[in-house]
């Protein structure tokens, strides 16, 4: 599995920034009962909480995004296979590309590990 970093220190802040809402909320309800000041708690924090923790699951933002085709000739070898072109990561934007060049596996990840060397952060 491959982890994006970003994503995953997007995820533990907000995990952090829950602690001091849903803290105070539970101070302000003590008055109720602890199960229901808890559970009142943690129904608000959801409500709030749901849409930060999709934004940072699926906001295309934060992720590299790839083109795969199949059948392709390897700018780079000329073997016939699936290819991979990154599209945009960070800086780097290939989006609008009017003569994209697909790699197969092997040699786009030759070609990541350059575009890393000069800078691109890739996932």
């Amino acid at each position: 599995m491959q982890v994006n970093y970003k994503r995953y220190g997007l995820y533990l802040l907000r995990w952090q920034a829950s602690t001091p809402i849903l803290a105070g909320v539970g101070i302000i309800l003590a008055s109720m009962g602890q199960i229901v000041a808890a559970i009142i708690a943690n129904l608000i924090g959801g409500l709030i909480f749901f849409w930060v923790d999709q934004f940072i699951f699926t906001s295309q933002s934060l992720a590299a995004q790839w083109e795969v085709k199949e059948n392709i000739t390897c700018v780079d070898c000329g073997k016939l296979a699936r290819g991979y072109r990154l599209v945009k990561a960070g800086d780097y934007d290939k989006t609008h590309d009017h003569e994209p060049e697909f790699r197969c596996e092997e040699c786009s990840k030759k070609k990541t590990e350059q575009l890393r060397e000069r800078g691109v952060k890739i996932g």
